[in-house]
């Protein structure tokens, strides 16, 4: 079910998001970049990143909601 509304048509999907941040990745691993370009980069991928958490966690969130009697769970990443 893919719902396409205003506010939707401008959101990068999780898909594109992480297809974004391999290609950061790989031009950063590739080095020969100036130091003002990788900053750049590497700024561009803590923001692809903290994007793609978000989605994560809205995905997270709504699976949540949809098992009834499931309630929340600890995160794989908590101790």
């Amino acid at each position: 079910m893919n719902k396409t509304t205003p506010d939707t048509l401008d959101t990068p999907t999780y898909e594109s998001l992480y297809a974004r941040m391999q290609a950061i990745v790989a031009r950063l691993e590739a080095g020969q970049l100036p130091l003002d370009e990788a900053l750049a980069l590497y700024e561009e991928g803590v923001a692809v990143a903290a994007a793609c958490q978000r989605l994560l966690d809205e995905a997270e969130l709504r699976i949540q909601e949809l098992s009834p009697g499931a309630g929340p769970r600890p995160s794989m990443w908590e101790e």
